[in-house]
């Protein structure tokens, strides 16, 4: 399939709407669920899931609140300001990093155009620059790019420091609280998760450029508020178990294009009556853990629920099971009123060792 053919198919998922840009975010949710494919097609077509949830009568309550938003863009317009002056403080006396002085680009608008191609290609250079002349500098608003199923995605990080120890440093400001050291594990884990995305476009792109991926540091520089104040603090964070992570699920994630030959040649995800059946037309991959990370999760778990999918008991009960996807297939394999076949009939014993098991023991508790 062409590109172009490729984006007229996609175009025709979206009912014609505005596409929605890959983030961070959803990379990283997409990639901790490899397996599904309608996130997949949805995320690649650009799909607003939240507004296609909400159509289909399953409302998320997905995201940031416009409180939470609106916080943090102050957060970051505060270390940010002046040239970043106080963030360069931060990496100084907190973190004990030797720069002097750093020149500094911000890469949010180039000559009064807002172009995600021109934007690149200045990133692009100016990073370039850097890798070969080894000067400190602040990239504000860069945006880089990352291949996903076959598809390129636009990425822009926080900051991007360059240190004169010659290693490329992604700065992640976020807007949740560390105090006295310490932050909520959940969201310091959810900005490794997307930090590491961060991390790996940069060192493709590194590589690109003819340099080393280890230019770039896995090591990402989190800068939160400290303690109940808007008084920044700056902290390490290691990302490589995140990056492997990432790599490996990236690798797994089927072509979109392989998909699309799997569906209905005039499938679209349009408002209207045949929407939950066009919907259901693309094999989804629900586990609990999808209600924290996308917008479809009510409707997906709803689904799954209807035709007794053993996802809804969680994703490790699911890998457990291997091929089984249905707990009515795997009680009737446990109690031996099927015969399986030959891929399911190690899974089957198993299944089977365990339906005795609990017998005896509810005997023995009896």
């Amino acid at each position: 399939m062409t590109d172009t053919a490729l984006d007229l198919d996609l175009e025709r998922l979206r009912g014609g709407a505005t596409p929605r840009n890959h983030d961070a975010r959803t990379i990283a949710a997409l990639t901790a669920n490899p397996g599904c494919a309608r996130r997949g097609v949805m995320d690649a077509a650009g799909v607003d899931k939240d507004a296609l949830a909400r159509e289909l009568g399953f409302p998320s309550p997905f995201g940031q609140s416009q409180f939470a938003i609106t916080r943090g863009n102050a957060f970051e317009a505060q270390v940010k300001a002046d040239g970043c002056a106080e963030l360069l403080t931060l990496l100084r006396d907190r973190l004990g990093f030797t720069l002097p002085e750093v020149a500094y680009d911000d890469l949010e608008v180039v000559g009064g155009n807002e172009g995600r191609e021109l934007r690149h290609a200045r990133t692009r250079r100016l990073l370039a620059r850097a890798l070969e002349s080894g000067d400190g500098t602040l990239f504000d608003h860069p945006l880089l790019r990352l291949e996903i199923a076959g598809r390129t995605a636009y990425l822009e990080p926080d900051v991007i420091a360059f240190q004169l120890a010659g290693r490329l440093h992604v700065i992640e400001i976020k807007s949740f609280a560390v105090v006295d050291g310490q932050a909520e594990p959940e969201q310091v884990a959810a900005a490794a998760r997307q930090s590491a995305v961060y991390v790996l476009a940069l060192r493709r792109l590194a590589e690109e450029l003819g340099h080393a991926a280890d230019r770039v540091a896995h090591e990402v520089i989190l800068v939160c508020p400290e303690n109940f104040s808007n008084r920044p603090t700056a902290t390490p964070l290691d990302v490589r178990p995140q990056l492997a992570v990432l790599e490996r699920q990236l690798a797994r994630l089927t072509r979109v294009d392989r998909i699309l030959a799997e569906l209905p040649p005039d499938l679209t995800f349009a408002p209207g009556e045949k929407l939950p059946g066009s919907v259901r037309a693309v094999e989804a991959r629900y586990a609990p853990e999808c209600m924290s990370t996308c917008e479809m999760a009510f409707f997906c778990r709803d689904e799954a629920r209807s035709c007794g999918a053993t996802g809804t008991l969680g994703r490790s009960v699911r890998d457990d099971l291997g091929g089984v996807d249905s707990i009515a297939t795997a009680l009737a394999l446990a109690d031996g009123s099927l015969d399986p076949s030959a891929d399911l009939a190690e899974t089957a014993s198993q299944l089977r060792t365990a339906h005795r098991l609990r017998h005896e023991v509810l005997d023995g508790a009896a």
